[in-house]
């Protein structure tokens, strides 16, 4: 199927425009893409309140589980679709907030956000 990519390959790209954008010093698109790649990390986290391990538990701490990795829960993995929307409604919240600095009077800082949401887009259309 054209223009679909799993969320690595996305994560993937984020990660070496990161890169690109560290080395030329862009500080707006340095801000954006680090957003955009925790957010994504934020997504697949598991809830821990949710996750229960089993285990034979502990007589001297609560809630401790016996065992090497007995404490591990799997990540949730993301669709393709779920990483594309968190990058997308990261743009999102550049531009509506760019807008609102302009409305403030601070078109630099407008300018930095909006290259960022340029950048997170360009990033996007890369797998497309």
């Amino acid at each position: 199927m054209a223009g679909v990519c799993p969320p690595d390959e996305i994560m993937t790209r984020l990660r070496r425009a990161l890169g690109v954008s560290l080395k030329a010093r862009e500080a707006g698109s340095v801000s954006a893409l680090r957003s955009a790649v925790g957010a994504i990390g934020n997504a697949e986290a598991v809830d821990s309140a949710a996750v229960r391990p089993g285990g034979t538990g502990s007589p001297h701490f609560a809630g401790a589980v016996a065992g090497l990795g007995a404490g591990e829960a799997q990540r949730r993995r993301l669709t393709e679709a779920d990483a594309v929307a968190i990058v997308r409604r990261e743009a999102a919240e550049r531009e509506a907030a760019a807008s609102e600095y302009e409305r403030g009077g601070r078109a630099e800082e407008a300018a930095r956000l909006r290259e960022g949401a340029r950048v997170l887009m360009r990033v996007l259309e890369q797998g497309a």
